[in-house]
């Protein structure tokens, strides 16, 4: 499971994991890279930004899944300078990846909406 925390920082509540499911932050990396090149930090806060504080990705989690992505054939990486002129590595999507995304894409909207109707089925 990918190691992240609930938006305080702090592990969530009882009984509740605050992480996500096997595999997620790989999808969540390469959504968020379909856009456009960023750097590792620049992807963490995207994804806090987009989720609304719900996960904060540490660097524990996101830079190994960097390299497991760009063995797969999904990300490229380059050394570049960022805005604030310093030397970050920066991912992004290969033709490959965005296959891979739009597959796992469509196989989560299957696997929620199937969640979902089980959720409303009457007990």
């Amino acid at each position: 499971m990918a190691d992240m925390n609930t938006a305080a920082g702090k592990p969530a509540a009882a009984g509740k994991t605050g992480g996500l499911v096997q595999g997620t932050l790989d999808m969540l990396i390469l959504k968020t890279l379909d856009l456009q090149p960023m750097h590792g930090y620049g992807i963490a806060m995207r994804i806090a930004q987009i989720s609304k504080g719900v996960f904060q990705v540490n660097p524990g989690s996101l830079f190994p899944a960097f390299r497991r992505l760009e063995r797969a054939g999904w990300l490229s990486s380059e050394w570049r300078e960022t805005e604030n002129n310093r030397r970050a590595k920066y991912y992004a999507l290969t033709a490959q990846g965005r296959k891979q995304l739009r597959g796992e894409t469509r196989e989560w909207a299957r696997q929620a909406a199937a969640i979902a109707r089980i959720l409303e089925a009457e007990s």
